[in-house]
């Protein structure tokens, strides 16, 4: 048993659907949550960048002596994919739970992603499910617009604005006859009842967080780190840029009001 958090980074606070799902699963555990909001987004940067940003992103996790690390972030797990591989604790991104899942559930071995365009440009998802499954069909789509679109808040089911932009992205997907969708982002779920609106209900979506966390769960169990205390963990919350308005956004994500106090850190000092 072990009762040092679990920490979770992200780009910015998308990643903070897979603390939701950590919530809920994992509910004695304590986490300690990263939002680099101040260089946020890394879809755009180059390979470099993201793992520089990613490095540091780990090293202020470690600083708070976490027992385990989760990118949550789908740039980070796709892009620097072996970001995690010379750490002494155990580490995850959101990539190969998530490709797990969507090929266990698809039936017609046609598979949708959506994601950064760095994510989609990597072709990190495609290799993976064909790892997994060589029959696998792989349709794939950047969505850059809808990041700052459920960041701004347009997540609701009549925002008109990010349904079109919905109908835009995925048409070519919903033509292919996918079977499963890969939400490659983690803020995609906050507008997940608009996914499924557009490509239908006979589309299975997968959401990288909760796969995440699942497989979070699996791991600390696996290695005897599961939190021994009688009572409900605590979250602790960190960002690089300004703190103002954090409860009120990350309450999206969350789908709780949160009392927690968030701090500020200076990214450039890990």
């Amino acid at each position: 048993m072990d009762n040092r958090p679990i920490g979770v980074f992200d780009s910015g606070l998308g990643g903070l659907t897979a603390v939701k799902e950590l919530l809920r699963i994992l509910p004695k555990e304590n986490i300690v949550y990263f939002g680099d909001t101040g260089r946020v987004p890394y879809g755009s940067r180059s390979r470099e960048t993201i793992m520089k940003y990613a490095k540091q992103d780990m090293a202020f996790l470690q600083s708070k002596n976490v027992k385990m690390i989760i990118a949550a972030c789908g740039t980070v797990s796709s892009v620097a994919s072996g970001i995690g591989d010379n750490l002494s604790l155990p580490f995850t991104g959101v990539l190969k739970p998530t490709a797990a899942a969507a090929a266990a559930v698809t039936k017609n071995k046609r598979i949708g992603i959506i994601g950064t365009t760095a994510t989609i440009r990597s072709g990190s998802y495609r290799r993976e499910l064909q790892a997994v499954d060589p029959r696998i069909e792989v349709f794939e789509k950047d969505c850059p617009l809808f990041v700052p679109l459920v960041e701004n808040g347009f997540i609701n089911d009549g925002e008109e604005v990010t349904r079109l932009v919905a109908e835009r992205y995925l048409a070519p997907l919903k033509e292919a006859e996918i079977d499963t969708l890969i939400m490659g982002c983690t803020h995609y779920p906050i507008i997940r009842s608009i996914i499924s609106g557009v490509l239908g209900s006979g589309v299975t979506l997968i959401d990288s967080g909760r796969e995440t966390a699942l497989f979070c769960a699996e791991t600390l169990k696996a290695k005897g780190l599961l939190s021994s205390r009688p009572e409900e963990g605590d979250c602790s919350f960190f960002v690089s840029d300004r703190v103002e308005g954090f409860s009120q956004i990350a309450g999206i994500f969350l789908g709780r009001n949160i009392k927690h106090e968030v701090s500020h850190v200076d990214i450039d000092l890990y």
